[in-house]
């Protein structure tokens, strides 16, 4: 049973070898697989839609489209700062049984993109309780003594909030 969980996490992190655009979001590091992302733009005017989670800022209209976007640190529970000159939105498009969407992502700053080898990378690591909600996070990547954070991206904009901007 043992070698079967371990065969089966073997294979998960196999799975998360690849390339990822690292941003920080308050001092830490995330990375999120570089095929989601569509492009990196500056802020720009955001229009707020009513009766929506405070994380999500509004919409933007990006060369004619419509795409929400979401504020990272909000979504993530962290505290709101003024955005800067590094502040940007990284577009992400994900898939799910509705169909593809494209959203932005509101983070501090983006970094570089970095290669991630299977060596690199760890399972989430269980916090042995409920309080923590790590449903949104795939793995960490241990690059150059530091721990990156994995985001699984459809699980981040998922949970029905998004639901009225999907495509099909």
């Amino acid at each position: 049973m043992a070698e079967l969980m371990e065969e089966t996490l073997a294979g998960n992190l196999d799975d998360l070898t690849g390339k990822y655009l690292t941003f920080t979001l308050a001092e830490e590091e995330y990375g999120v697989d570089i095929l989601n992302v569509r492009e990196i733009i500056g802020v720009m005017e955001i229009t707020a839609v009513p009766h929506t989670p405070n994380f999500i800022r509004g919409v933007i209209n990006l060369r004619g489209r419509v795409i929400p976007v979401l504020h990272l640190r909000l979504k993530f529970g962290m505290d709101e700062r003024e955005y800067n000159d590094r502040t940007c939105i990284v577009v992400i498009e994900v898939r799910g049984g509705e169909g593809t969407m494209m959203v932005g992502l509101v983070v501090d700053s983006v970094s570089e993109v970095m290669n991630v080898d299977r060596e690199h990378l760890e399972p989430t690591p269980s916090f042995g309780g409920k309080a923590v909600d790590a449903g949104n996070i795939m793995g960490m990547a241990k690059v150059d003594g530091e721990v990156r954070i994995l985001l699984d991206v459809e699980k981040v904009v998922s949970g029905g909030a998004l639901d009225d901007f999907r495509e099909s």
